[in-house]
């Protein structure tokens, strides 16, 4: 077997693939059956296939290993099971200043995946993996091949990593739950020897973006024992949007131009005349137009209607932007112990311990009001109200009266801060049955996560709710809340037509509130392993493992008591919701795998082998689960690998799913019933049909919540199948090269999501009948009020692709050793069905396509690397590939237009290549390494997407890099 140190794969026999399934059973049961049956004939017809080779053709004996996406122990790495794996020299030579960073560059990571540039919606300094653009949630992430107790890779010490292994495959019979799109397995350093201290430091040519890391690791290894151990530091400073020329403006796509156009909550004030009273439309009459906006926002404020203008969103409308990130900033302290013992000849006890502390920020604009969205009402009896009438909505009696939107700048900007706290322990004993080939492991690990978000520049609802009430001059002259003889004590009016003046400002900010959440959670695991020889065929030993574990998580969640959200959402303190739950549920699991080789050296046959798995999971939340696979190893000749594996997969309700509580979401979508004419009154309840209806703006009011919360206590585990066949050739003809070629396919049904508000209006619309109409609220003037997001078990996904390697290491010169690597993946479908029950739904067609919803699936993604190395010194080249994409569609069923005005509208976004650069020199004379490299050589600026598109600088931030240019030093010292 060959190997190449290449940047992605030191071992080209691990390669990335996966093949995904054709059809999704409802049953669990076919393929148990077949497995059943399978084995007694397999074993048969191999036995009568050959004979065994003589004794004295075991020449020698290799060391048996196993490789991520099987629990057996075999010699050969390169498998059934399509695995990439990152070498450490592979990971320090890319430079990335967290693992997240450099697993994100993989070709078969699509979608939404969460990092550090998320600033809307993030902000905790986490880097998710979505492996086939299946979502954080279908991707395991392991360590030392257990389960990670929280998603967040950037918490694993990247000091402490031997290596990455990536398998792009179903793996539910191996590993249970959420191996669906593949399984990230950190192999943590077991030995080290001595002491090792780096640093490096980094920064963008513009001077912002600065990264620091230092870290110290240090190890010793004894007869019997081994000890190593380190800490390490990470910081990482904000970049702010106002810093980019792609970021800094609110950008939408309007009749086909870039628009520069914000929030219609606006520091003056925007009003529209849409209750449908006489006085509202007297009024927008005399104004000429429905709505208004404040000509200044100085001295005492408006007096009359004169002082306003007619509203225009290009020249009026709160430019956002440059208060928002696009890098936000984190903070992060990492300690590490890793020991091992063996007690006896045959027993070994080992231990591991991690402890990450992050502390991480988002900054977002100062807070807006909506006061229909924010269910409070401006009366038309407040003193300082110009126009005699009510605006936003009454709580009590449900009715919504005229639009108020304001932003309260004087407060200054929206902060969320997150202390993260990751605690990760695992111990165990392992050792062997006498002097047979069986091995025994038996380990228990405990997790514990704690986040405590403060977020400052809210609002405490009820007393801002009686400052914008009725108000009245008292004969004392001081404007009082409430009516003359019922005064409301402790109450400042607060005149909310000019938020700046220094007595509103005064007055707010003594209701201002910083409300602080904490949310804990725990996973207790155990499991207990055991795999070897069973008996020999002619072709080879049949080998088994087997294993039993049991898990258990828990979640609780408090916060402060004006933060706690009612059933629609709503809470004591303006646009910062949420609700206190506690949950836990528990999983009893076994497995079996067996690897039976059925022909070996016979013509057209150098090996085949077969490899069986099954796993049952009992939850006790939803019930229990059989999920089995089969997979297929033959090569027709030594150097050439056919491979092929059906696998059944599963997904079970994790336990944020299942006990999250309502909470806020600022989700963008369209409104389908912009220009409404009539056609659906229930999509459209309330919705003028005169075709003046035009949403205000393309962020709506959301409530997402947990299912059991919902009032959905049915949800279930997401089924499917994979199906996966792929080639690896490494020519006789070609020393040192290596290609392959995998094909893959999956079906999902019963998907557990969030259904996001643009998938709630354009199923309702499409058919009046959804059940996705109830989530819709509407005010009385046919505004969205709010939309509803649910968890729930609802739809169908299909995803199919190839994924393609080539790694060669060249013979060696006399200019030195070359290597180089290419690995892609072409997506050829990702369609999902919102709801099958539903013969008007409408089916989303994702690949080669963004989506808000969805995230980012490019054609082609594509990773390529040359290293050379001659001596002391060493150079890399790598080249990132993200092909051809578009956003919006022709298809106007899917209201997914890239313009905001226009319909049906698709544009097309051209593909990106990244260059980066790194050379490094060893002073071996000083123990010293020193390392520098250029990302993103070229400094190319991310496409626009624009803001009715993307939620985060006008860009998907997921997908494209945002800093531009940077710059890279490192200095390694090995004592």
């Amino acid at each position: 077997m060959r190997s190449a140190e290449v940047l992605l794969s030191s071992n080209p026999t691990h390669h990335r693939g996966a093949s995904r399934s054709f059809a999704i059973p409802r049953t669990r049961r076919p393929l148990v059956q077949a497995i059943a049956v399978a084995l007694p004939l397999v074993a048969a017809c191999a036995a009568q296939a050959q004979e065994a080779p003589a004794a004295d053709d075991a020449t020698r004996t290799l060391d048996s290993v196993t490789v991520t996406g099987s629990r057996i122990r075999r010699v050969d790495t390169e498998t059934a099971n399509p695995v990439t794996t990152i070498s450490r020299e592979a990971i320090e030579a890319t430079g990335k200043a967290t693992l997240g960073d450099l697993i994100q560059e993989l070709p078969a990571i699509a979608g939404n995946a969460t990092n550090p540039n998320v600033n809307n919606g993030g902000g905790t300094g986490a880097s998710a993996i979505s492996l086939r653009g299946l979502g954080e949630k279908r991707t395991l992430v392991l360590v030392n091949g257990v389960r990670l107790a929280y998603n967040d890779v950037n918490s694993i010490p990247a000091s402490m990593v031997e290596r990455v292994e990536v398998l792009g495959d179903g793996a539910s019979a191996v590993y249970g739950s959420d191996a669906i799109g593949g399984v990230v397995n950190f192999i943590l350093r077991d030995r080290f020897e001595g002491v090792q201290a780096s640093a490096d430091y980094g920064q963008t040519t513009r001077g912002d973006g600065v990264r620091r890391n230092y870290s110290l690791t240090a190890g010793h290894a004894w007869d019997r024992a081994s000890l190593v151990g380190g800490v390490s530091y990470h910081k990482i400073d904000e970049v702010s949007a106002a810093q980019r020329a792609f970021s800094r403006d609110a950008l939408n796509l309007v009749n086909g131009e870039a628009v520069k156009q914000g929030s219609s909550a606006t520091p003056y004030g925007t009003i529209s005349f849409n209750d449908g009273s006489a006085e509202a439309a007297a009024l927008a009459d005399a104004a000429g137009c429905s709505r208004v906006t404040l000509d200044s926002a100085t001295g005492a404020g408006p007096t009359s209607q004169g002082d306003y203008h007619c509203y225009d969103a290009t020249a009026d409308s709160y430019n956002y932007q440059p208060f928002n990130l696009i890098q936000t900033p984190q903070e992060r302290t990492n300690a590490f112990v890793l020991g091992s013992y063996r007690v006896t000849d045959s027993v070994e006890a080992y231990a591991s311990a991690y402890f990450t502390k992050t502390h991480s920020a988002s900054v977002i604009a100062p807070v807006p009001i909506f006061a229909i969205g924010d269910n409070f009402l401006v009366s038309a009896d407040s003193y300082y109200n110009p126009f005699g009438i009510n605006f936003g909505a009454d709580r009590a009696t449900g009715t919504t009266y005229n639009t108020f939107n304001t932003r309260l700048v004087s407060l200054g900007n929206r902060k969320y801060e997150y202390n993260t706290y990751n605690l990760q322990t695992n111990a165990g004993l392992r050792g062997g049955f006498g002097d047979s080939s069986w091995q025994w492991d038996v380990n228990a690990g405990y997790g514990r996560v704690r986040q405590k978000s403060v977020n400052n520049g809210f609002l405490n609802y009820a007393a801002f709710n009686q400052a914008v009430g009725p108000s009245f001059l008292d004969s004392d002259g001081v404007v009082k809340c409430g009516t003359a003889g019922n005064v409301i004590a402790g109450c400042t009016p607060i005149n909310i037509f000019n938020t700046n003046d220094p007595a509103t400002v005064e007055a707010l900010q003594a209701i201002v509130v910083n409300p602080v959440a904490t949310s804990t959670y725990t996973v207790k695991q155990f499991e207990a392993n055991a795999n070897g020889d069973l008996f020999d065929l002619p072709a080879g030993t049949v080998n088994l493992a087997v294993g039993v574990s049991y898990r258990k998580e828990s979640t609780s969640t408090r916060t402060d008591e004006l933060a706690v959200a009612d059933l629609e959402g709503l809470c004591g303190i303006i646009e910062f919701c949420t609700t206190v739950l506690t949950g836990s549920f528990s999983v009893k699991e076994a497995y079996a795998e067996t690897l039976i080789p059925l022909l070996g050296d016979v013509p057209f046959v150098h090996s085949l082998n077969l490899s069986i798995g099954t796993r049952f999971s009992d939850y006790d939340s939803v019930g229990s689960t059989t999920n089995s696979k089969l997979a297929v190893e033959w090569r027709p000749i030594e150097n050439l690998l056919l491979r092929g594996t059906v696998s059944e997969v599963f997904r079970a309700p994790n336990i944020s799913e299942l006990y999250a509580g309502i909470g806020g979401d600022a989700a963008s979508a369209i409104d389908p019933c912009n220009g409404y004419t009539g056609g659906n009154d229930v999509a459209c309840a309330n919705v003028p049909t005169d075709g003046s209806y035009q949403q205000a703006d393309p962020q709506v009011s959301a409530r997402t919540s947990g299912a059991l919360v919902a009032g959905y206590d049915g949800l279930k585990p997401e089924t499917g199948k994979s199906y996966d066949f792929g080639v690896v050739y490494d020519p006789l003809w070609a020393e040192g090269l290596s290609l392959s070629a995998d094909v893959w396919r999956i079906n999902l049904v019963d998907t557990i999501a969030t259904v996001s508000a643009q998938t709630v209006l354009n199923q309702c619309y499409a058919n009046s009948a959804s059940a996705f109409c109830p989530l819709i609220h509407r005010n009385d003037n046919g505004t969205i009020y709010y939309i509803g997001e649910p968890t729930v078990n609802l739809g169908q996904l299909w995803t199919k692709g190839v994924d393609f390697g080539a790694n060669y290491r060249l013979p060696e010169t006399a200019w030195g050793r070359f290597t180089a690597s290419l690995n892609g993946t072409y997506v050829a479908r990702y369609d999902i069905n919102p709801d099958p029950s539903d013969p008007g739904t409408v089916v989303i067609h994702n690949a080669g396509k963004y989506t808000y919803s969805y995230g980012n699936f490019p054609r082609i993604r594509a990773l390529a690397t040359l290293n050379w190395s001659q001596g002391p010194w060493s150079a890399g080249w790598r080249v990132r590939y993200v092909g051809h994409t578009s956003i919006g569609s022709t298809d106007a069923r899917q209201n997914l237009s890239a313009d905001s005005a226009v319909p049906a509208v698709e544009r097309a976004i051209g593909a990106y290549t990244y260059h980066s650069l790194q050379g490094g020199y060893d002073f071996s004379d000083w123990h010293t390494r020193v390392d520098v490299g250029v990302d993103n050589l070229g400094d190319k600026q991310p496409p626009l997407y624009y803001n009715n598109n993307a939620n985060n600088g006008n860009t998907d931030v997921t997908t494209y890099d945002v800093l531009g240019r940077y710059l890279w030093a490192r200095v390694t010292v090995t004592f």
